[in-house]
Parts: structure tokens; sequence; C-alpha cells
């Protein structure tokens, strides 16, 4: 006799509902936390996340589209951020939109 299957859900976590799929979202912040808009080369986004997940708890990356990223994190973890961001500006020829940096 054949074991029943679980439906598979798909689910695109980056639209909430009723938005077009694709379509990027701002992440939500809630008090106590910043956010770094970061740009650099798409084929480095994976090594970046990467970096981000191996500092534990450091900050969390929402990709946009490309290499367009946004980095929110806890305040206090701020100057550890902007170190990152510094030294990924200094090897990965990184930029750090001015602009979009909020606390």
């Amino acid at each position: 006799m054949p074991v029943p299957r679980a439906p598979e859900v798909i689910a695109d976590v980056a639209s909430p509902v009723g938005s077009s799929p694709g379509r990027a979202v701002a992440p939500l912040l809630g008090e106590g936390m910043f956010v770094r808009r970061v740009r650099i080369e798409a084929r480095e986004v994976v090594f970046l996340k990467g970096v981000i997940e191996a500092s534990e708890g450091l900050a969390c990356v929402f990709a946009e589209r490309g290499g367009d990223l946004t980095l929110a994190a806890p305040v206090g973890r701020e100057r550890e951020v902007d170190e990152l961001i510094a030294d990924l500006c200094r090897e990965l020829g990184a930029r750090l939109d001015a602009d979009a940096a909020t606390a």
C-alpha cells in the first residue's frame, strides 16, 4: 500500500499575500533595529550571506535584486556591521548606500 504524501506547498516568501511575485518588499524592522544598504557584484551575494550566517546573529540579509542588499541588525551590533561593510568595501568593491543607512 503506497504511503500518502503531504501536499507540496510553494510560497514566494518575498511577496506578501496579494502582491505580485518577484516584487521587492522592504524588510520589516522593529524597535531597536537598524538598516544598511549595500551594493556588491551579484556573484558575491552568496559569499556575503555565508559571512553573515557564520557571524551568528550579526544581521539578516535581504536581497532585492542582483547585488542590491539590505542588512538589518540589532542596534547593539551596529559597530560590528559597519566594520564588516568597511571590509567588504575594501575586499570586494562593495558600496554602502549612504542615503539609505538608517538607525
